[in-house]
């Protein structure tokens, strides 16, 4: 008798396993979704070209925003991240592909080139992101973005003359909506806003420069 019992309770903890298995192949995983920026090319004024190559380095990032997860912030001292929301690339990555392609098609320099070019340069771009991250307030939420960059003139051999000029530059957009796609669109918009500045300076500082010979 007992090892019949022994034997039905066998088969039912094999059942109950084997039902739980299909149960939770049925069951959807979640899935990460991945963003990424999306703007039209900042507008820039009919300007003369310059006789300039210029090389943009790869940004770095701060330690806390050095990841490809979301960052946000709800209150002071504290970031927390999404799990299932993403940028599609590091945010350094992301600001380095974008101001590199806004800086090449305003066709104000005679080349652009990326990090791991090993052609001759005039200049070199580096810089980086200081802030990346989703804030949310009570009524809203806002993207903040905050970029330092430092042009250098390549073949400088004074290293005291080396540094043109260093800034930064910070902007923050409000989220239309309060979810992360939403937060992906006003991020655009300020990297948008930053780029814009950003070629604005290097464009005049480079034109003082190459006007002084």
């Amino acid at each position: 008798m007992h090892g019949h019992k022994k034997i039905f309770i066998l088969f039912l903890g094999l059942a109950l396993v084997f039902i739980c298995a299909c149960f939770n192949l049925k069951q959807p995983k979640a899935k990460i979704q991945f963003y990424t920026l999306e703007y039209a090319f900042p507008r820039i004024a009919d300007l003369k070209p310059l006789p300039v190559v210029l090389k943009v380095d790869r940004f770095s990032v701060a330690p806390v925003y050095n990841t490809n997860r979301i960052i946000y912030q709800d209150r002071s001292f504290k970031r927390d991240e999404y799990f299932y929301h993403k940028w599609r690339s590091n945010p350094g990555d992301l600001v380095t592909c974008f101001l590199s392609r806004d800086i090449r098609q305003s066709g104000l320099f005679k080349a652009v080139l990326p990090y791991d070019s090993r052609f001759p340069f005039s200049y070199t771009l580096e810089g980086s992101v200081d802030q990346f991250l989703e804030r949310d307030m009570d009524d809203d939420w806002e993207a903040v973005l905050c970029v330092s960059i430092t042009l250098m003139a390549g073949n400088e051999p004074d290293v005291s003359k080396m540094v043109v000029f260093q800034k930064t530059y910070c902007a923050t957009k409000a989220c239309k909506r309060k979810n992360p796609c939403a937060l992906a669109e006003a991020m655009s918009q300020a990297m948008k806003e930053i780029s814009e500045k950003v070629i604005d300076d290097v464009y005049c500082y480079l034109k003082d420069r190459t006007e002084k010979g």
